[in-house]
């Protein structure tokens, strides 16, 4: 049974003071980037330049209500919760399979109507996945080396998903959080002969997976080819690069990037860190991997000095997609890897996201609160990879 213990909790407040102020600075560096990079868009299509940040602002507010809820919920009852969660979660990605209520854009039905708005249930995966893998592997950590018993289970959780987002015809995110779920996977001391069990398996059937809509494959040439559709499928990264290099050092200032006009299709959204690039300039760049790495290691240490399996897992693996997801965001537009449709959090134009991701960032508050100071004698197996950790520096 959960305990409140009021001084600790008085000395969590002070232990997580930075993490949460990290998040908040993302949060309104998000929205004033967004402001300035889709206004001349919105004002074109929309008739109205304030279009996509009032709904951003909208669901912001809505998504940091919950970001306080998350916060502060019991984590004995957030464990209870998951399952209601992810039955939830699993209803709401089939939705959009159905004609009639799932939206499709551009052959991908990813999307649910809810009155005015649109929701993308993939977004709530980011959440629902790593707090299923965290109950599950909490409940069998003693079964680990059984794979039926152990490691099948999670394994069942994780292709239901990749299964339901794929059929949406959104195969990079269905990637995505199976790799991620890899890393929970790994985190909870799977042993090293299943990951490369799968590694056999994986990689032929994403091969295959990819040759089967030609939009990825040409979206692969021309990633090996850049010069093959220059005017196509390579077009949009080309002149996210020529953007990102506009900006030089010093940027050209907020509101004054004009390759935002026009230049780059979709630059609200998947695109957004380009316009953040060409207005703040080499400068902007670096303020914002110094915040996200602020971000990433107060959370990556509030999950490691959690007293429980579950809440170590559940944190490691919320912001484990969240850190995965800037870098894959970053790698795209700066052409490291093939384009996907993988937004930026705390930027990119879509409340299904930035909603989701301000629930992930309060429930790692929430392990971080509860979990300041190392446990004196901790629950959980000795093979939990986080207990190789040493934690010197506990105030």
């Amino acid at each position: 049974m959960y305990r409140f213990d009021a001084e600790k909790t008085a000395n969590s407040f002070r232990g997580d003071h930075v993490l949460s102020a990290g998040i908040f600075l993302l949060v309104g560096l998000g929205l004033v980037t967004l402001y300035s990079s889709s206004f001349a868009f919105a004002e074109r299509f929309f008739d109205n330049g304030l279009y996509f940040i009032v709904r951003q602002l909208f669901l912001g507010a809505a998504g940091l209500v919950l970001f306080f809820i998350a916060a502060r919920i019991n984590p004995e009852l957030l464990r209870k919760l998951i399952k209601p969660l992810m039955a939830f979660t699993v209803l709401l990605c089939a939705l959009t399979l159905i004609p009639g209520i799932g939206v499709v854009r551009n052959g991908a039905a990813r999307w649910i109507r809810l009155g005015p708005w649109t929701y993308q249930p993939s977004e709530l995966v980011k959440l629902t996945l790593p707090g299923s893998l965290a109950q599950i592997f909490d409940k069998n950590q003693d079964s680990l080396d059984s794979f039926r018993s152990g490691v099948l289970p999670p394994v069942l959780v994780t292709a239901l998903f990749f299964s339901l987002i794929y059929l949406q015809n959104n195969f990079s995110t269905a990637v995505f959080i199976a790799l991620n779920a890899l890393v929970v996977f790994f985190l909870a001391g799977v042993r090293m002969r299943y990951f490369f069990g799968a590694a056999v398996m994986f990689l032929p059937l994403s091969s295959l997976l990819i040759l089967t809509k030609e939009h990825r494959v040409r979206r692969l040439i021309s990633y090996i080819h850049p010069e093959w559709d220059p005017q196509g499928a390579g077009y949009q990264v080309r002149s996210s690069l020529r953007t990102i290099a506009s900006g030089g050092f010093w940027g050209k200032g907020l509101g004054q990037g004009t390759r935002k006009v026009a230049s780059v299709p979709e630059i609200h959204s998947d695109f957004i860190f380009s316009a953040f690039a060409e207005e703040s300039g080499f400068l902007g760049i670096m303020l914002f991997f110094i915040l996200f790495s602020i971000f990433a290691i107060h959370a990556y240490r509030g999950a490691c000095r959690s007293e429980s399996v579950f809440r170590r897992l559940l944190a490691a693996g919320l912001v484990t997609f969240i850190v995965s997801q800037v870098l894959l965001n970053i790698a795209v537009v700066s052409g490291t890897v093939p384009a996907t449709g993988i937004p930026l959090p705390f930027f990119s134009a879509g409340g299904s996201s930035l909603a989701t991701t301000l629930i992930c960032a309060g429930l790692i508050v929430n392990v971080s609160r509860q979990s300041s100071f190392p446990a004196a004698g901790g629950e959980g197996p000795d093979r939990f990879r986080f207990n190789d950790l040493e934690e010197d520096d506990a105030p």
